[in-house]
């Protein structure tokens, strides 16, 4: 779930309704003095919270969770208002967060347990995983509590500090989360947000208190945290969006079908980057699919996304990110796609662009190998599974992807072909606490959530004693 459309150019940190385009609130951005006090404190916390028993952690650790749907309504307002969320998504986000603590505060303790290796010359041999320090996170705009919640849990029941830089429209959602964190009981500097700049960014990372970063975000930041993280030789997790296929290569009830396509893909308003961006439809349904799907997007109008009215469509996340989508739209038409319903920027300064169904997407048009970040739905026909395996590939992205047919085994050989992090049969997405996320490719590295979440900020020691 990646942001990946530019973000508002805009002077330091602010609330900007995407749904007016009125500035609601502004913040001043983090000096170097407290950009340094905020350093000093996560390395003297990591000097304590490290020894703390991870069942001790794990206490606090649950009362964020709590905390989250305690606070659900008041968070969903926030983000509502920041990002143009759907209130109901947002308050849906909220508790998400709640499932994603309590997970590694439940199974914290059994993931990090010592595990024993065979000692070839005797002697025992273990494999021990412990904290290697403070991190530095760098979370985007779409989901601004989960993001923050798959990168944190997990390290904070390691026994590692965090240092969260949010995005520049989320200041609130970020002093939401700090407040959760306190009220929890955290120890001052166990997690501290910071709004920094982002030369501050560079010079964080290269702070040698600093043991790691992570990101999650477009492709361009994560090359350019990726150099700064290797130039430092940090560990970095990033994750940087996708190009999802979603393959139909058969079905019963295609309005069905088509129904679970359109609602997976304007989910957030199609701002996640998992979403199923890339339709790919066996040409027995195809036209009768997006038939469907035209008729789901026609007729919409602009609504405000705290009222969820039926028949309306919310902002994007700025008007920014509506512009370089409408942009993308316009070069394939301009280049000979077939525009089946939306497509329409509204005048500024809110953030309206029609939710859009796109065919006839060819290589040379940007929306071919391009993510599109919003509410845009492009659909591909083939003829063979082979060609729907092929075209599914066809892509520099490698986060996710889904397969549907009503014989399990042949979806099953479709998905097993797919180059990417995540790859699911008969469902978009197979998401949980449990389950980890992350891709190949240009969808970054590294994993967040399930058992794989707790395995990258870690050192696996070996401890050996011998006979």
């Amino acid at each position: 779930m990646t942001a990946t459309a530019p973000t508002p150019n805009v002077p330091g940190y602010r609330v900007l309704n995407p749904a007016t385009g009125a500035v609601v609130e502004e913040f001043q951005t983090a000096t170097d003095a407290q950009i340094q006090d905020a350093l000093a404190a996560s390395a003297a916390a990591y000097a304590t919270w490290k020894n703390v028993p991870i069942e001790e952690r794990a206490v606090i650790v649950h009362r964020i969770a709590e905390l989250f749907t305690e606070r659900a309504g008041k968070l969903a307002s926030i983000i509502t208002e920041e990002m143009g969320k759907a209130y109901s998504q947002s308050q849906g986000e909220a508790e998400f967060c709640t499932d994603i603590f309590a997970y590694f505060a439940t199974e914290g303790p059994a993931l990090t347990a010592d595990m024993p290796i065979k000692a070839m010359n005797g002697g025992r041999a273990v494999v021990q995983k412990l904290p290697v320090g403070p991190l530095l996170g760098i979370m985007p705009w779409n989901y601004p509590y989960y993001q923050v919640a798959r990168f944190a849990a997990p390290n904070l029941m390691l026994g590692n500090t965090i240092v969260l830089k949010h995005a520049e429209m989320c200041p609130r959602s970020a002093l939401a989360i700090q407040a959760i964190m306190d009220d929890a009981g955290l120890p001052a500097g166990v997690y501290t947000n910071v709004f920094a700049s982002h030369d501050q960014i560079a010079d964080i990372i290269a702070d040698a208190r600093i043991q790691g970063v992570s990101l999650t975000g477009s492709e361009r930041a994560g090359a350019i945290i990726g150099q700064l993280a290797g130039k430092n030789l940090k560990k970095a997790v990033l994750e940087l969006g996708g190009s999802d296929p979603y393959v139909i290569l058969d079905s019963d009830d295609v309005k069905d079908a088509a129904n679970t396509a359109w609602f997976t893909r304007i989910e957030n308003t199609g701002q996640a980057c998992n979403s199923n961006k890339r339709m790919i439809v066996m040409e027995d349904i195809f036209d009768e699919f997006v038939s469907e799907l035209t008729a789901l997007a026609t007729g919409l109008v602009p609504g405000d996304p705290a009222k969820e009215e039926e028949g309306t469509f919310g902002p994007l996340s700025s008007r920014v990110a509506a512009e370089a989508l409408s942009e993308q739209i316009q070069d394939a038409l301009d280049k000979g796609a077939t525009l089946h319903a939306g497509g329409t920027l509204h005048e500024g300064p809110s953030a309206f662009l029609e939710p859009t169904v796109l065919t006839g997407i060819v290589p040379g048009m940007r929306a071919y190998h391009e993510e599109l970040f919003g509410p845009v739905a492009v659909v591909y026909k083939v003829s063979t599974d082979e060609e729907a395996l092929k075209l599914a590939n066809d892509t520099p992205y490698g986060l996710g992807g889904a397969v549907f047919s009503r014989n399990e085994e042949r979806a099953h050989k479709v998905a097993s072909g797919l180059e990417s992090g995540m790859s699911n049969v008969n469902t978009p997405a197979g998401e949980g606490a449990d389950m980890p996320f992350g891709g190949v490719k240009r969808s970054g590295y590294g994993r967040e959530l399930g058992p794989l979440g707790m395995d990258e900020f870690v050192n696996k020691r070996l401890f050996y004693i011998a006979d």
